[in-house]
């Protein structure tokens, strides 16, 4: 039975394929983390995400990468109701938060995954471009942790049986959960299966590949020092998180939180647009967001006229990476060049205080610790300038959407010591 569902879903692949073969682009929407754990969360992510999306859209395809509840198969079958109401076809990756709740071995922690949602591992085509959806949760019940990033023999069979068939014309995207690149201190995926994953992959002129997990956002670009050897590098978009903090933080009038990520990111989703050749381009969109907006900024309200420089203001680019272009003017002066810092985004920090002096809960859970950002800017703001009000912009180049833009501004005020 299990091979004639295959001959079936492989047959309704090529004829997708077929049926879109003349399209210019391909249009998929990405979430990372829905991750529900109840039907309230359900209740968010239905008013965050899906009610503005539906009918505007204008994808053919969509992707969750993982952890699509929190520990709660239960929820299962009304994420997914959720999900369906976008009305295009969607694939699913499992994560460490979709493993079975008292599973005994790998091996059956994602029953409930697979019985409610489908495999935890296949290959889709379409006509601009090949999609690998991998289960990269290796689950250690009893152990600490419970799980580390890698990859099943069956699943390297399935790969080294499906990839050789697969056009290198177009695009190869991976989609999975747990990052494949690791932090310094951390040793987070299996170093033996990621060179194993590479190497199949290194035929593959044009790979993209798509992970979630760290509910931040983050570019990542493997060479030889990860285990790449293939033309070029290779690209890991680390997409945000759908539910942002696991839907905490203070709520607004509509009540939905806050939901921002630890490193300044809102909430939201991704967009994957695929072109002829293995064109694409990345977007990340905050959720309910009409201006949609690119560039978080924080900067003082006043200052001192005449004072020693040493305030700034903080430019937090969401999509962008270690060689985006970001400057900022005042009162439209001269464009200057800001610095990259890896440090917290002040405007989380000061939703932490607001947390930390409130005697009442402020949501059900708090926003996160803010944590070192990856695509945070600082420039100093000048204070010789005359008293009174001053523009702030903030301009950065996106690799793939251009320049983008954001102002503020703040007050320069005569005091006498």
């Amino acid at each position: 039975m299990r091979s004639i569902v295959g001959v079936i879903l492989l047959g309704l692949s090529a004829l997708c394929a077929q049926a879109h073969a003349g399209e210019a682009a391909l249009k998929v929407l990405v979430f990372g983390d829905p991750q529900v754990k109840s039907p309230q969360d359900v209740d968010y992510f239905r008013r965050d995400i899906v009610e503005p999306l539906r009918g505007r859209h204008g994808a053919r395809l969509g992707i969750s990468l993982g952890d699509i509840v929190d520990d709660a198969p239960a929820m299962y079958p009304a994420i997914k109701a959720e999900t369906a109401r976008l009305g295009i076809p969607w694939l699913y990756a499992p994560g460490n938060h979709d493993v079975d709740p008292g599973a005994a071995d790998d091996a059956g922690s994602l029953d409930g995954f697979r019985r409610e949602i489908g495999p935890d591992s296949f290959v889709r085509e379409t006509a601009l471009a090949s999609f690998v959806v991998l289960d990269d949760v290796i689950a250690m019940p009893g152990q600490k942790p419970a799980y580390i990033g890698g990859l099943r023999e069956d699943q390297f069979a399935m790969l080294a049986a499906r990839l050789p068939k697969l056009r290198k014309d177009r695009l190869l995207v991976v989609a999975l959960h747990i990052p494949l690149f690791e932090d310094a201190d951390k040793d987070s995926f299996r170093d033996a299966d990621r060179e194993r994953l590479f190497a199949l992959l290194q035929p593959f002129p044009h790979v993209l590949v798509l992970s979630a997990h760290s509910h931040a956002q983050r570019h990542f670009f493997h060479g030889a020092a990860s285990g790449w050897h293939g033309a070029g590098l290779l690209h890991e978009y680390n997409v945000g998180a759908t539910c942002g903090s696991y839907w905490a933080g203070a709520k607004d009038a509509a009540g939905i939180p806050d939901a921002m990520m630890a490193d300044g990111t809102p909430n939201g989703y991704a967009v994957l647009e695929v072109r002829p050749g293995g064109a694409y381009s990345l977007a990340w969109h905050n959720a309910r967001d009409a201006a949609d907006s690119q560039i978080g900024l924080h900067a003082p309200k006043a200052l001192r006229r005449g004072a020693y420089p040493a305030w700034g203001v903080f430019a937090n680019v969401y999509m962008g990476d270690d060689d985006t272009r970001v400057e900022f003017r005042v009162d439209g002066g001269e464009w200057k060049p800001m610095k990259k810092v890896l440090q917290a985004d002040p405007t989380l920090l000061a939703e932490n205080m607001r947390d930390d002096g409130s005697e009442a809960l402020r949501g059900y859970d708090r926003s996160p610790e803010a944590e070192p950002s990856q695509h945070l800017w600082r420039a100093a703001l000048p204070t010789k300038l005359a008293a009174g009000e001053h523009v702030v912009e903030v301009r950065a180049f996106d690799r793939w959407r251009g320049e983008q833009r954001a102002t503020t501004s703040y007050r320069l005020i005569e005091a006498v010591q």
